[in-house]
């Protein structure tokens, strides 16, 4: 055959085969999961929006007092300070004199906005969850539905540390949100956020959650989602698919003031843990050990001989403390708490404040190239603190609307400072000016201060119709506050 036939007879046998073979199908295309669509969130909104609630706060300053000293009287930027942390410019009291002292030449007291946020109704009489940071120093807080009922609230009480308030005000059959599990939310999982930004009231917007136990350095771990969250949404409910609030939005990370798509959600298990104290005594207890700590750079661990970065560095300890009774020095790592290890420092913050008070815990420190065990009984600091105020016989208040107590050699020693008096309790003028509990008092004038008994005999020769400059030291700074006595105390 030649190779002409040869390519006939292919070309033969081919359409043959072609012709009488069964025809070949296309094969089906790969099955690929399935895209779920978006979520219709109307009727979560409308089942939940009821129970989310907004909320503005007041405070009573003497008529003229208001705008004479630079103030923020914008309820919104009020909120908008709070929530990035700043501390709120607060109103200057006027420059009349207040004349001989009687009550009604004290001037009347108006009500002026102080700050908005949000918060959710968590049963039917009427207990509300919102940010302590939105009812911090609030003189009155008022409660509007979205029916448009207003109520006065109590606050029940609050904690800076989780930046969780509980609010109560009378009512029946209020509409309240379900809870859900934070434990149980995952990343991506689609989520809503209602709230008042810049008081625009239920507000609904949408995203999905970034990250969990999100260490920011506070207290506890937050919920990162990119929910548009704006000053006002604070204290609002973080919302699941299934109508559950899984969290409390608290903050948003922002280097230009507005939302850059990272907002921060206390977790609702905690929360309501926080809320269950509360309710029951008023205030949360948690555990201390009187201890400031700080992060373990890799740096700082290759140089001490550790194997890696781990673990919180003991920075200082305070004075009378129990770490300090029980030998714990500035300058250890603290590498465990009972036989759980410690990534960072919060974690250690957070395992020593859900201890129950009393118990003594055990401590793997690193110290001078060995560990060893350090043990430590929890106590609530805070409670040591408050029960020594009872009994302090020094405390004098006097007419700068401050009350002070003398302080210990322990306690300048802690502070750094020489002299001065320790600021306790704040009102009136002092409060107007900023001045807070915490603060030192280490001068009147030209006059240093000595002790609490010697200050308040100073405060009460000065001219009420003049002002006095009044040193306060604040962490490591110090400052001159013009004050002027408000013609009562001693």
């Amino acid at each position: 055959m030649t190779p002409l036939n040869n390519t006939l007879a292919g070309a033969m046998l081919a359409a043959s085969v072609f012709a009488f073979a069964p025809a070949v199908q296309a094969a089906p295309p790969v099955a690929s999961p399935s895209v779920a669509a978006l979520p219709d969130f109307a009727d979560i909104v409308e089942r939940t929006g009821p129970g989310v609630v907004n909320i503005r706060t007041t405070e009573r300053l003497r008529q003229g007092a208001q705008g004479q000293g630079g103030g923020i009287d914008d309820p919104q930027m009020q909120e908008f300070f709070r929530f990035f942390g700043i501390p709120v410019p607060r109103q200057q009291q006027p420059d009349t004199p207040r004349g001989n002292g009687k009550q009604g030449d004290q001037g009347q007291q108006q009500e002026v906005p102080r700050g908005v946020g949000s918060g959710f109704i968590i049963s039917a009489d009427g207990f509300i969850l919102t940010n302590a940071h939105v009812v911090e120093g609030a003189g009155e807080v008022y409660v509007t539905l979205t029916d448009k009922r207003e109520f006065k609230a109590k606050i029940v009480g609050s904690d800076a540390y989780t930046d969780v308030a509980v609010l109560k005000i009378n009512g029946n059959n209020l509409p309240r949100l379900n809870m859900g599990d934070s434990d149980k939310i995952r990343v991506g999982e689609w989520v809503l956020a209602i709230g008042s930004p810049f008081g625009l009231e239920n507000t609904v917007t949408a995203g999905i959650i970034s990250a969990k136990a999100r260490d920011t350095g506070d207290y506890l771990p937050l919920i990162q989602t990119d929910v548009a969250v704006n000053p006002g949404n604070s204290g609002g409910p973080l919302i699941n698919l299934k109508g559950e609030v899984v969290g409390i939005n608290s903050q948003i990370y922002s280097r230009s003031g507005g939302f850059m798509g990272i907002s921060f959600a206390v977790p609702i298990d905690e929360a309501l843990r926080v809320a269950d104290q509360i309710k029951a005594s008023g205030r949360v207890t948690r555990g201390r050990i009187g201890v400031q700590i700080g992060e373990v750079t890799k740096e700082v661990a290759e140089s001490l001989g550790l194997p890696r970065a781990q673990g919180a560095l003991v920075q200082r300890v305070a004075a009378g403390s129990p770490a300090e009774k029980a030998g714990l020095k500035a300058g250890d790592i603290i590498l465990k708490f009972n036989g759980t290890p410690i990534e960072r420092p919060s974690d250690l913050s957070r395992m020593v404040g859900d201890t129950k008070l009393g118990t003594k815990a055990t401590f793997n420190v690193w110290r001078k190239g060995s560990a060893r065990d350090v043990n430590v009984t929890v106590v609530d600091l805070d409670a040591d603190k408050a029960e020594a105020k009872k009994v302090k016989p020094d405390i004098v208040p006097n007419s700068l609307g401050l009350v002070v107590s003398d302080l210990s050699e322990a306690q300048k020693k802690e502070l750094k400072v020489d002299n001065g008096v320790l600021v306790e309790a704040v009102s009136g003028a002092a409060a107007a000016v900023g001045i807070r509990p915490g603060d030192v008092i280490q001068r009147l004038s030209e006059v240093d201060i000595t002790d609490a008994k010697q200050f308040g005999q100073l405060v009460a020769k000065l001219d009420t119709k003049k002002r006095a400059a009044v040193l306060v030291r604040r962490g490591d700074t110090s400052q001159f506050v013009p004050l002027r006595p408000n013609g009562g105390g001693n």
